[in-house]
């Protein structure tokens, strides 16, 4: 976050009645500020890089480049920004698709004012939360995992990558951690800052459907991670 009080908050949505609302009740949430709006997924990209929001809340549909297409790209140019979804659409496929390209909440647009400053909060301290008739299905998703079977086998017996619910950045944080690799050991070898470290291992832990980053640890070296992140670390 900019500071201990203060929590910046970006908008994207191409409904500008709807952006007017969320901005008016930002304006009543104490510590918390307005730091843009976007209308569409090509601003709303150019947003996140220039303004650097703590969080930024994106609607899923929106023209040019949909929410979706434009969260997969902030993670890539702004992987420190916190980004949740807001959506009319209450179903696992679109939940799935949101976890799977790095939102950090999923909420209905029409969520009360208490669950959106809930998940604002969430967001900005790097954990993740799903509005409520959401979160049931959030649940099952990240225990269910992601495609293929056991650790490193695909379909067909193709070779996949250990943990295949989580992105390569994800999988390097994790292997890097499970190795022994302190946070800013980490974030120096894979040219991150230590928030964004910070974000990925709150982060992983609930892809991987456990209750704890010790039993994501655990999964990772069970999977065959951590066994090659020491070398080149300092004693």
């Amino acid at each position: 976050m900019t500071d201990a009080a203060r929590i910046t908050v970006a908008l994207a949505d191409d409904h500008e009645l709807f952006r007017k609302g969320l901005r008016a009740l930002l304006a009543t949430l104490p510590g918390m500020e307005c730091a843009g709006e976007a209308a569409n997924g090509a601003e709303t990209l150019r947003l996140a890089v220039m303004e650097q929001p703590d969080v930024l809340l994106l609607d899923i549909r929106m023209p040019g480049m949909d929410g979706l297409s434009a969260l997969a790209k902030i993670r890539v140019a702004a992987p420190e920004v916190a980004v949740v979804m807001l959506t009319m659409i209450d179903d696992d496929a679109t939940l799935a698709d949101a976890l799977r390209a790095g939102a950090a909440g999923h909420l209905l647009k029409d969520a009360e004012p208490q669950e959106l400053e809930q998940a604002v909060i969430a967001a900005a301290r790097g954990d993740l939360l799903f509005g409520g008739p959401m979160a049931d299905g959030a649940r099952r998703i990240l225990r269910g995992g992601g495609p293929g079977g056991r650790p490193g086998s695909g379909p067909g017996g193709r070779w996949a990558p250990p943990l295949p619910q989580l992105g390569d950045r994800e999988r390097s944080v994790l292997d890097l951690a499970a190795s022994g690799r302190s946070v800013s050991a980490t974030a120096l070898a894979l040219q991150l800052s230590e928030k964004s470290v910070r974000n990925y291992l709150a982060l992983i832990p609930r892809k991987l459907g456990v209750d704890s980053r010790d039993a994501a640890l655990l999964l990772a070296r069970t999977a065959g991670l951590g066994r090659g992140g020491n070398r080149g670390a300092a004693p």
